[in-house]
């Protein structure tokens, strides 16, 4: 915590805070103390959490699978429980060289993350958003390469049939039900993060379509959803010549559906 934060102006923030609705204001009290350089960048960071920011937008960095990610404005947060995600990739990837795409990368956390808990990774990672891009690049550095692009479009070809770990987090949350959503995300999150289409599969859809032609024999394509889409999700990467199956989270309330090329 900064020396220059005195108790009463700790309480001052939190109680601030809480009455913004935030409702785990202590930590997010701490952690604001622990990132601001000083009273007047405080002061700024408390007004834009007050003013509906995410807590992340205004920090510039999440915590994700232990590392510090950067997160800029308008860049989409990474959620804690794709954590489970990342946990399932590498327990494929195993400890043998792994080539990996992360598409829909937003912040390239997962494909970060996945370079970070590997010892052999040829990592590649794409997303359509130009700020989320240059987001992404600054996460990776020199663990990999971001493309901007949709989806496989800006992926050299010469990774058709190489991949072995093809992580998509695309967006799964049906149309009419993105106004649903929390303001933090609703307002300041790219609406192409969020909106998966009708029934919320319509990227995951295409995604699984084109991933048998990327995917090396025995490489697996995972994507997240939600508990109630996943019977759908996995029938559509089951279509699609993939073997199919669906794992679940209870502890971080995470869904996702893992399809393996065959041998």
């Amino acid at each position: 915590m900064q020396e220059f934060a005195s108790p009463h102006s700790v309480s001052s923030i939190v109680t601030t805070l809480r009455a913004a609705g935030c409702v785990f204001a202590e930590d997010e009290t701490e952690l604001l103390l622990s990132t601001a350089a000083g009273p007047a960048e405080l002061a700024a960071m408390v007004e834009r959490r007050v003013a509906g920011l995410p807590l992340e937008h205004v920090l510039g960095w999440a915590e994700f699978c232990g590392l510090r990610v950067a997160v800029d404005p308008g860049v989409f947060v990474p959620r804690r429980r794709t954590e489970f995600l990342v946990r399932q990739a590498v327990a494929l990837a195993g400890r043998k060289p792994a080539v990996v795409v992360d598409l829909c990368c937003g912040s390239g956390a997962l494909g970060t993350a996945l370079a970070a808990a590997l010892t052999d990774v040829e990592l590649h990672a794409t997303d359509v958003e130009p700020a989320a891009v240059r987001c992404a690049r600054r996460n990776v550095g020199e663990l990999g390469q971001v493309y901007e692009g949709d989806l496989f479009e800006p992926l050299p070809g010469s990774l058709r049939g190489r991949v072995d770990v093809l992580l998509a987090n695309v967006p799964y949350v049906p149309t009419d039900d993105v106004e649903l959503l929390p303001p933090e995300a609703r307002i300041h999150e790219p609406r192409v993060a969020l909106d998966g289409g009708g029934d919320g599969l319509d990227v995951m859809r295409r995604v699984a379509a084109a991933a048998p032609d990327w995917l090396a024999p025995g490489g697996a394509l995972l994507v997240e959803t939600s508990e109630r889409q996943a019977a759908r999700a996995a029938e559509t990467v089951g279509a699609s010549g993939l073997s199919a199956r669906v794992v679940v989270s209870e502890e971080l309330y995470a869904t996702v559906v893992i399809g393996t090329r065959p041998v």
